[in-house]
């Protein structure tokens, strides 16, 4: 038997301890990037567990029974969590996304949605607040989480047939379940509902048509992404990948399609409708149309470090500032630097060489 190499903990440990500022500076909430980006949006990663083994995202063979996922008491608390959101938001943040893992494994996650649901943004509006979840536990939480104050909801969806889902799932999960989450989701007002596809070329891409037809006219977004080279451990590559392009000609030969312009300058989908006017769909191109330019996002990992791409290599531990006293003053005097500093362009940049460094996990950063 061969040994198995498990690069995942020492990623997950590789971070930057911002020095605590002495000189402070009040946020503007215009704080931009060395490329001029500036900060909108932040993705919190509230559990690095998850009910499914999906090959591109956590493959059995690595996240398997033995696998070290972090103890509790590494996680952010939900106090601390809202401490960081409100910083964030001081620099310009106006939308948080709730991920994993799966966040409704994350116990108790609708005080969380509490407690984040009543912050609102520089200018007083309220903030977009918004979670993605793979569906699985969808119609058990749904009522509760509207209740909480969540506004929307994103569904991770790879196949409408039941035997190409397990097999994306690598759990034995009924697609069924998850079309009841969506279902229970919308009857409790988180419509519409955005639906991620992750297409991968021979594995799933069959059933990009057929998951078109089943939502066409729900008023429920789909969304196709292209396979990405996210993390180290999902077996990427380029040939893999169905280009957003040939998924656009295949809903055109089949429904007829014509674009859309975007809600916002940042937005990653590309949006499209259908010509008959019975609904939008949408691409997610981070490989063959790279969006870096765009990217107003960061990302909090579930015990604190700040990551500045999906492709990142390490993080900003901010965790450690909440734990050793530091004022909001202070991080947010750190934190406005850290993106100042900021020049991640992964996706422009993506080489045969960048594609075989260690990444971290999406799994662990959220998608």
């Amino acid at each position: 038997m061969t040994d198995r190499i498990i690069p995942l903990l020492d990623e997950r440990v590789v971070a930057v301890r911002p020095p605590l500022p002495h000189e402070l500076q009040a946020p503007d909430g215009r704080v931009a990037d060395r490329l001029g980006r500036p900060l909108r949006d932040l993705r919190i990663s509230v559990t690095d567990r998850c009910n499914f083994r999906c090959t591109y995202c956590m493959p059995k063979e690595v996240f398997d029974k033995n696998y070290a996922f972090l103890p509790h008491g590494d996680l952010l608390t939900f106090e601390e969590i809202t401490r960081l959101a409100r910083v964030f938001i001081d620099h310009g943040v106006e939308k948080i996304r709730l991920t994993g893992g799966e966040p409704l494994l994350r116990r108790s996650i609708e005080r969380l949605v509490e407690l984040l649901a009543v912050l609102t943004t520089r200018n007083g509006r309220p903030l977009d607040l918004t979670l993605t979840t793979n569906g699985s536990i969808l119609a058990r939480k749904a009522r509760s989480l509207v209740d909480a104050g969540l506004k929307r909801v994103t569904v991770s969806l790879d196949a409408l047939d039941d035997a190409v889902f397990k097999r994306m799932n690598d759990v034995d999960f009924p697609v069924t379940d998850v079309l009841d989450g969506v279902q229970a989701a919308a009857a409790a007002g988180l419509a519409p509902i955005k639906i991620n596809m992750v297409v991968r070329r021979g594995v799933n891409d069959q059933e990009i048509v057929p998951l078109a037809r089943h939502f066409k006219g729900s008023g429920h977004i789909l969304r196709f992404i292209e396979f990405m080279d996210v993390g180290s451990t999902n077996g990427w590559r380029m040939d893999d990948v169905l280009p957003s392009a040939q998924v656009i000609q295949r809903l055109d030969d089949a429904f007829g399609v014509e674009p859309l312009d975007p809600n916002y300058v940042g937005e990653v989908a590309e949006r499209w409708t259908y010509r008959d006017g019975s609904g939008e769909v949408g691409v997610i191109s981070s490989v063959t149309q790279a969006f870096c330019r765009d990217c107003t996002r960061a990302r909090l990992s579930t015990e604190g470090k700040l990551y500045l791409c999906l492709f990142a290599q390490r993080g900003y531990d901010l965790r450690n500032m909440l734990r050793t006293g530091a004022s909001d003053a202070q991080m947010s005097t750190a934190l406005g630097r850290i993106w100042q500093g900021r020049g991640d362009r992964y996706s422009e940049l993506r080489s045969d060489e960048t594609v075989r460094a260690k990444k971290i996990e999406m799994s662990y950063i959220g998608g």
